[in-house]
């Protein structure tokens, strides 16, 4: 789990974005061979297994309003492709 804390969008205070990672073979075995960079695709695919990245849940905070659009953009970690989801 990792969190990161956001600006609410009317800045009276925070709300939490959480990454969630469980632990199963493919991750396992991606981490064994290094290739860290794959665990998004893990993460994104096994989202029915509870889990779900930083960028997803910065998208779902958007939806509920909790956060505005500049927030989403400065905290996400793929800005590129997440300037497209907010098109």
């Amino acid at each position: 789990i990792s969190q990161q804390l956001i600006p609410t969008a009317d800045g009276h205070g925070r709300v939490a974005a959480f990454e969630v990672l469980h632990t199963n073979p493919a991750v396992r075995n991606l981490i064994r061979e290094g290739k860290t960079h794959q665990l998004t695709s893990v993460m994104q695919t096994n989202r029915k297994a509870g889990m779900i990245t930083m960028d997803d849940a910065l998208l779902q905070l958007y939806a509920q309003h909790s956060i505005s659009k500049d927030q989403v953009l400065q905290f996400a970690q793929d800005q590129e492709s997440m300037k497209m989801k907010l098109m």
